[in-house]
């Protein structure tokens, strides 16, 4: 499979409403898209979703009357592109750097904790 297309904000936004969904209407993200964004319309998803599965974002299956989209990459699959993408401009390939910035940016007790546990695991988990 080709590398994921990087979404614009709009469309990740989206895809982190319909990835716990699994798949949806454009009226059930619609509904859900609500509940964090109160301004945008069901036009504005409806066409959204249109334009993401033209971009290759979204799988859409017309076998039912409202058609039901699904996102073509996983969360993880697509996030770890686009972190890769970002390390590679911004931080010269350097994920060492990527890390340091964002520990120096300031992270929490539990934050902390949680990524001291996980450089303490073996590399194989």
């Amino acid at each position: 499979m080709n590398a994921p297309l990087k979404p614009t904000a709009g469309e990740l936004e989206l895809l982190k409403v319909l990835w716990p969904m699994g798949s949806g209407t454009a009226r059930q993200v619609y509904e859900k898209l609500q509940e964090v964004r109160p301004d945008v319309t069901y036009a504005m998803v409806l066409r959204l979703m249109q334009i993401m599965h033209g971009k290759g974002l979204l799988l859409r299956d017309e076998s039912q009357r409202s058609h039901v989209y699904a996102p073509v990459h996983a969360q993880d699959a697509l996030q770890s592109n686009l972190v890769k993408e970002f390390i590679n401009r911004a931080f010269a390939g350097s994920a060492k750097a990527l890390v340091l910035a964002a520990l120096k940016s300031g992270i929490s007790s539990k934050e902390r904790e949680e990524i001291e546990a996980l450089l303490r695991q073996e590399p194989d988990q």
